[in-house]
């Protein structure tokens, strides 16, 4: 099959033909149809979290299973499928107090003297990127990355909840739990953040502020739900959010990964407010918060995937498009081949795209 390979950080993917191991136990083999292009990938791509390589980056997937290994209790060849990069075993600490997004069991992944799951044409094994390398035309990934969802979802909108969605809506009713009529800003306005935008205008919230340097990602995040769409390099910025909302908002979520903006995060948080931290700040970067304002009953708060129970959550969330509520179709810039990632790459360093999302044939 055709993949996009990462031979060294900081260098382009290269497309190349790239060999696919036979499912193991619960193991499915996944037809890839479409693959978003995230900013995540680009923080591996571009080096500021180290990552073994050669790889095959993407983690933002849905196909349609080819076939299964054996053990493989809940999915079938046919099945449509989203795949989620934080595969959960189901009998951890985590799993079984319903965190199942903390989940780094070993028993997904096969055993280190084991065959690759992928592997160049040479036979030099290729590391497995976020338990899915999905700028690929198939996927081998544990049954457990994976959920079955109605065959009426498009997959090249499912791709998106993998990943952009379930993060940014999974901020909103997961991790902050928001009630109507409470208030909301979001701190950039890309996939996550438009996400968090989206599911804070379906949970009800009342003042929801989109906040994002970038003017037409403002205008995209009013379409799609934010009330007021204000600009960061305001120097006013933190005075301007407090006045609009008569103290601060009760929840803010940062969908950057920068240390400044998390920072911001909590300045415009009002008394008892919470924020919610989705960026992947980089490593050597820390978050300085002023020590009396913890006296305000001010929380923060780190999160992966929005906190998602993949199985329970996804299928709600594919439900909640194909009743008009959640707006996918906004959040997509561009369709693309697999030929193109490294230019959509490149969008997102300049960061004026959205979402890319790669179709295969």
């Amino acid at each position: 099959m055709k993949a996009a390979v990462l031979f060294e950080a900081r260098s382009p993917l290269q497309i190349e033909e790239v060999m696919v191991s036979k499912p193991g136990p619960r193991e499915v083999l996944i037809r890839t149809a479409a693959v978003g292009v995230c900013r995540s990938d680009l923080h591996f791509v571009d080096g500021a979290f180290p990552h073994p390589v050669p790889t095959v980056p993407g983690h933002e997937a849905a196909g349609v299973i080819e076939a299964v290994g054996s053990d493989v209790a809940h999915l079938k060849p046919g099945d449509h499928v989203i795949t989620f990069f934080t595969v959960f075993c189901g009998s951890c600490e985590m799993c079984v107090t319903g965190r199942p997004s903390l989940c780094i069991d070993p028993s997904t992944r096969r055993p280190a003297d084991a065959e690759p799951r992928l592997s160049l044409a040479d036979g030099r094994p290729l590391a497995p990127f976020l338990n899915l390398s999905a700028f690929a035309e198939m996927m081998l990934v544990h049954e457990n990355a994976c959920v079955a969802i109605s065959k009426e979802m498009p997959l090249d909108r499912a791709a998106l909840l993998g990943c952009a969605v379930i993060t940014g809506a999974g901020a909103v009713f997961n991790d902050s739990r928001v009630r109507p009529g409470e208030s909301v800003a979001v701190i950039g306005a890309g996939g996550i953040g438009l996400a968090a935008i989206n599911a804070a205008k379906i949970a009800g919230a009342g003042a929801i502020l989109a906040i994002d340097p970038m003017p037409e990602k403002r205008e995209l995040a009013l379409k799609l739900g934010a009330t007021q769409a204000l600009d960061p390099s305001s120097e006013t910025i933190v005075k301007d959010v407090l006045k609009l909302t008569n103290g601060g908002v009760h929840y803010a979520i940062e969908a950057v990964g920068r240390s400044n903006t998390a920072e911001l995060a909590w300045n415009i948080l009002r008394r008892g407010g919470t924020a919610t931290i989705l960026g992947m700040i980089a490593p050597g970067n820390n978050v300085s918060l002023p020590g009396p304002t913890f006296l305000t009953g001010r929380k923060i708060q780190g999160s992966l995937l929005g906190s998602t129970r993949f199985p329970i959550d996804m299928p709600r969330l594919v439900q909640m498009y194909l009743d008009g509520l959640l707006d996918l179709d906004t959040m997509v810039a561009e369709r693309i081949r697999l030929e193109d990632v490294n230019d959509a790459l490149e969008k997102l360093r300049q960061g004026h795209s959205v979402r890319s999302v790669i179709e295969f044939a």
